[in-house]
């Protein structure tokens, strides 16, 4: 089994900056992509920004320029560093890693259990 472990999240004005930061754990061959998504209340889980095993990144296009992610392997880590926070960014924000398997290398993903990001105007 793998786990995550996010932290970063909380309170912040308009115009500031959050770090979001996510700890992978568990059994596994290997970690591939690495990703942030988001969820407003009313609104469906969107993906805001993924980055592959290999560094290439990918971004929603309401985040593009705000928002960066990154990931270290060694530590087994993700990172979403949040710029220029507006209060559409409100939203409950989750970690999701995908991997291969252990002895089996069966491919899965895991999901974090979502911090909370405010943003107020």
């Amino acid at each position: 089994q793998v786990q995550l472990v996010e932290s970063g999240g909380g309170l912040v004005q308009a115009g500031g900056s959050l770090r979001l930061s996510c700890t992978v754990s568990g059994r596994f061959f290997s970690i591939n992509a690495m990703g942030w998504y988001r969820q407003a209340p009313g609104k469906q889980r969107e993906l805001v920004a993924a980055i592959t095993s290999g560094g290439i990144t990918n971004y929603a296009d309401s985040v593009k320029g705000r928002f960066t992610i990154s990931r270290d392997n060694v530590k087994k880590a993700v990172y979403l560093q949040m710029n220029s926070l507006k209060p559409e960014d409100t939203a409950v924000y989750y970690c999701n890693v995908g991997y291969t398997g252990a002895g089996n290398f069966v491919r899965g993903d895991s999901w974090g259990q979502g911090t909370q990001v405010t943003v107020s105007s």
